[in-house]
């Protein structure tokens, strides 16, 4: 029973938006008119408001959005306490937080970089960079290297099943590629998020630069778009390092504990390129306004997985949505303490919020991001 509980836990660490997130988070769907869209605009809680149901309704501790204009310029609402029974308020934008699986969109920018300097073909086979290493075993038998390239890693076509929900978050940790090749793929060819996919992709740019690909990162997408205060946690570094709000929920390892501050207890290193990034809002919108999106919404497929929204398409690390103010790109995630959803529109506004949790409705989250994104 207590391994089958943290498993159940473990399954919220370092996803991509799931069902529960996205099951009304569409604002507007393909085929919205233009008065349904302003009409929607119109009727959206204001920055401040959506901010204030994430500690109000869903008992956050902490929630923030930071938003940033084409410009440069950013403006920051803030709800809830840094720390539970201090009255501190809120962290402010220089606040370092856990971003989960917004750490695959640098991921894939950093791919593109390799790819610029040809170090990288995404059409080439997964085999050429990494020789026998994708042979599936056991029900992962169709798991086979050489049919699929780069792109579909990328993409989430892959087929490559996913290895969270396979292990007991307890150090230490297993081989989690071996994990993910003993269990069934999904359809190559179809979208099938899986972060699997990003693992694959992080030992692909360790094999051609030599370097790890924190290292690799580093040096081709953080210090270049200035992201200061962004970093990888070293090994045994299970805190955040610099100014940060506490954070809350369960344990993985630890389930039967119920929510815990587990502000110093997560072992943020294990979730790799899939996950592992400590950032800050304003490091994250810097992201967002440098980054080259038609390069990373290049070629993107259609997403038929349950509760997405209406009309949703992934590119690179990076999804596609409508919201009331038009397009929207963004990326996602969760892990126990934190959940946070960033992205920008097509005129360059960047938003990003967080909470200090993982709230039970994500649609709250969602009015956040896009309250904030569409605030002018």
């Amino acid at each position: 029973m207590r391994k089958s509980l943290a498993i159940a836990v473990a399954a919220t660490l370092v996803l991509a938006p799931v069902a529960p997130a996205f099951a009304t988070a569409a604002t507007a769907t393909a085929t919205a008119t233009a008065t349904a869209t302003a009409t929607a605009a119109a009727t959206a809680p204001s920055p401040q408001a959506a901010l204030d149901v994430l500690t109000a309704e869903d008992g956050m501790a902490g929630a923030l959005s930071r938003a940033r204009s084409p410009g440069g310029a950013s403006v920051t609402w803030r709800s809830g306490t840094a720390e539970r029974g201090t009255g501190r308020p809120m962290v402010g934008p220089e606040g370092r937080f856990r971003i989960a699986s917004v750490t695959k969109p640098i991921i894939a920018a950093t791919v593109l970089r390799l790819a610029g300097q040809h170090k990288i073909d995404l059409a080439a086979k997964v085999e050429r960079y990494l020789p026998g290493v994708l042979r599936g075993t056991g029900d992962g038998a169709g798991i086979d290297g050489r049919k699929i390239t780069v792109r579909m890693l990328l993409q989430q076509t892959s087929g490559l099943p996913e290895f969270l929900d396979a292990v007991e978050w307890k150090e230490p940790f297993p081989d989690f590629l071996r994990v993910a090749l003993a269990r069934k793929p999904t359809p190559r060819g179809s979208f099938a998020y899986a972060n699997t996919n990003y693992l694959v992709l992080g030992m692909i740019v360790t094999a051609v630069t030599g370097e790890d690909f924190r290292r690799a990162s580093r040096d081709l997408v953080l210090r270049p778009y200035g992201m200061r205060d962004t970093y990888w946690p070293a090994k045994g570094d299970d805190g955040i390092r610099g100014p940060h709000a506490h954070t809350y929920g369960v344990h993985p390892g630890s389930p039967q504990d119920g929510e815990v501050d587990l502000t110093d207890r997560l072992p943020t290193y294990a979730f790799g390129p899939s996950g592992g990034l400590v950032s800050t809002p304003d490091d994250l919108n810097r992201f967002w306004s440098r980054a080259p999106l038609s390069e990373l919404m290049a070629r993107p497929v259609k997403v038929e997985e349950e509760g997405w929204p209406a009309g949703a398409r992934y590119g690179y690390g990076v999804a596609r949505m409508r919201s009331g103010c038009g397009y929207a790109y963004f990326a996602a995630g969760d892990m126990p303490g934190a959940a946070v959803f960033s992205g920008r529109d097509r005129a360059g506004r960047a938003a990003t919020v967080y909470v200090t949790g993982v709230p039970a409705d994500r649609r709250h989250l969602i009015d956040a991001f896009t309250a904030a994104l569409c605030a002018r």
